[in-house]
This record gives structure tokens, C-alpha cells and sequence, in this order.
């Protein structure tokens, strides 16, 4: 496929836009600005996020696990949002609540980022089978990593799929390691796409350095999957970093490292661009400071905005027709004046 100038442009710059708030999300932590101590970074893993979400529609829906920024950020996400979420402020997606790995928002379809490898992809089947049940024309995709390819539930997810006809797609970003295990060593057969052929799916697999393969790709499964025809897809990449952000990778030799970073899907997508559509330097450069500026605002916004009030604390745990729980400071103070008030002073 030949992407056009324009479309090719616009996939770069989703792509860079991902990177960019990733990278900027690496120095909030570094800043001890973010909320906790855990955030797990998806760089040269944009081809997953902006291939497979590009297709996607309006009523569309979706779940990640804890690598999701890229993938939140691809389906619209505002990024200063996004980043006041992750320090942990009140004007987040989840008001400062979530954090990084528990970001959600119903109104752009996404059902939920979970910690819990796996937990995510069960509620697309639900989600796809509502769509079914009231005949509605969406589908939803659960997006995971490879370590998840090793959890029951996503062949229990896969099995009902495939029973019920349900337009869900499963997406693989196998980046080759599961926190500090190479896949090789966690699994005896890696051609994951088998599994999925087995319980009746479509199973492809893609190339996730080249993002313009994973669109083209993409684009015929999610189609398909709107038809009734639920599938599974494999987007290979490489991991740039460690498992979370204070993760050096020593599991890693250098030698691996530096050939995996050569597998960078934007630096590719420049190739491509600049040869096959003629897009200049100075135009990738526009197009980097613009985004620069936007996430440094982002940074800033996130920052300076206030943390969640402690009124707060029971909001979204408890029905808002139920009172608030009483906090146990004010309960024994109360306990205790009622206490003096019956007995006096001794």
C-alpha cells in the first residue's frame, strides 16, 4: 500500500505525537512528579497504536494494559488530561485516581487500562457482544503484551469470540519481553497467530516496525470484525527500554539492544515518506516542534494543576445516593464528645 502524502503525514505525526508524550512522561518521573512509583513506557511501539486504531470509529471501544499511553493518546486522548492523570492531579481522566496504568474515559471508548496482565480483555467481549445484541455497527479491541498470551482468560475471551461471532478484535503488541523473560523462555511455540487460528479467529501477524503494514492490515481485520468475523493480531516490535521506568534491562545484552533499536517504526516511516513522497526535513522538523511545544505545555499543565481535594477520597468508590463514609478522625471525635457530653469531666 502507498499511503498519500497527506495520509502519510498525518500517520507520522500521530506516531510522533505518542513518542513525544512519552518521552516527556520519562522526565515527569524523573521529576517525582508523577503520582507512585511505576509507569511503563511504549516507545517504538507507536506503529501498534496508531495502525491498528486508525480504522477505528466513532462508538468504537477499546482496552489496554499498563503500556497504553500510545494507544489512549492514537483514539484522541488530550495529552494535558493524560498527564495530569499520571501525576496523579484532579483535572485527569480519573480525576487523579487511576494514575498511569488505570486510565480510562467512556466518552472516547476506552473501557479501562489494567495492571493486571490480561485483565483488560474479557471486557471487550461484552462490550462486542452488546454491539451484537443492539445492532449496533462498532467493534472493540483489546489491546495487550505477549506476556498476556500466556493467561487463561484470553483464551476464554478468544473461545466465546469466535463462538458468538462477535466483532472483537485481539491485538498482540509483543514487544519480546514479559517484564524480565524473553518470550522464547516463557512459551515453547511463539506464532501466537496459531493459538488464535485454533479457536476458530483469523490470526495474523505484522511487522510493527513498518506502520503503514499494521494500518493496511488492520484496516481488513477491524472491517472484518464489524462483519462478524472477530480476529487476533500479532504486531512484532522491540521494546526500547526496561519493563518499567527504573527497570535498566540488565536481562538485555547491548548487542541486543542496539540491533532491537534499529527496528525504530518512525525513523522508518521518515524513510519512506522522504523517498516515496518526496517530504522534507524541514517539514518532519515542523511538525517535531510543534508537538515539543504541545507536550512541554502538557508537562506544565500537569504540574501546576491542583491535586484531587480530600472530599474526594470516597467519590466513585461509593454510590453518590449513599453517604459519604465518615472519616474515622471525625468519628471519634464525635464518639468522644458524646462521650464527655453523657459522663463530664472526670
Amino acid at each position: 500500500m502507498t499511503p498519500t502524502r497527506e495520509n502519510g503525514l498525518d500517520v507520522y505525526r500521530r506516531m510522533r505525537r505518542i513518542r513525544t508524550f512519552e518521552e516527556r512522561v520519562g522526565e515527569l518521573f524523573v521529576r517525582q512528579q508523577t503520582a507512585g512509583n511505576m509507569l511503563h513506557l511504549s516507545i517504538a511501539e507507536e506503529a501498534a497504536a496508531v495502525g491498528v486504531t486508525y480504522p477505528m470509529r466513532e462508538g468504537d471501544s477499546f482496552t489496554t494494559h499498563h503500556r497504553g499511553h500510545g494507544i489512549f493518546l492514537a483514539r484522541g486522548a488530550d495529552p494535558k488530561r493524560m498527564m495530569a492523570e499520571i501525576a496523579g492531579k484532579a483535572p485527569g481522566y480519573c480525576r487523579g485516581k487511576g494514575g498511569s496504568m488505570h486510565i480510562a474515559d467512556r466518552a472516547l471508548g476506552h473501557l479501562g487500562a489494567n495492571a493486571i496482565v490480561g485483565g483488560g480483555i474479557p471486557a471487550v467481549v461484552g462490550a462486542g457482544l452488546s454491539y451484537k445484541v443492539l445492532g449496533k455497527p462498532n467493534v472493540s479491541i483489546a489491546f495487550f503484551g505477549d506476556g498476556a498470551m500466556q493467561q487463561g482468560i484470553l483464551y476464554e475471551s478468544m473461545n466465546l469470540a469466535a463462538l458468538w461471532r462477535l466483532p472483537v478484535l485481539f491485538v498482540c503488541v509483543n514487544n519480546q519481553w514479559g517484564m524480565g523473560t524473553r518470550i522464547d523462555r516463557a512459551a515453547a511455540n511463539t506464532q501466537f497467530h496459531e493459538r488464535a487460528n485454533a479457536f476458530g479467529l483469523i490470526g495474523r501477524v505484522v511487522d510493527g516496525s513498518d506502520v503503514f503494514a499494521v494500518k493496511e492490515v488492520a484496516e481488513a481485520l477491524v472491517q472484518g470484525a464489524r462483519e462478524g468475523i472477530p480476529a487476533y493480531l500479532s504486531v512484532e516490535c522491540y521494546r526500547y527500554y526496561g519493563h518499567a521506568r527504573m527497570d535498566k534491562s540488565p536481562y538485555r545484552t547491548p548487542e541486543e539492544e542496539a540491533e532491537g533499536r534499529k527496528l525504530d517504526p518512525i525513523q522508518r516511516a521518515i524513510t519512506r515518506l522522504s523517498e516515496s513522497d518526496g517530504v522534507t526535513s524541514a517539514e518532519f522538523d515542523a511538525i517535531d516542534r510543534a508537538i515539543a511545544q504541545e507536550m512541554d505545555e502538557a508537562v506544565e499543565f500537569a504540574i501546576n494543576a491542583p491535586p484531587p481535594p480530600l472530599t474526594d477520597l470516597f467519590r466513585d468508590v461509593y454510590d453518590d445516593r449513599d453517604p459519604t463514609p465518615e472519616p474515622l478522625r471525625k468519628r471519634l471525635e464525635r464518639i468522644l464528645a458524646a462521650n464527655l457530653t453523657a459522663h463530664g469531666p472526670e
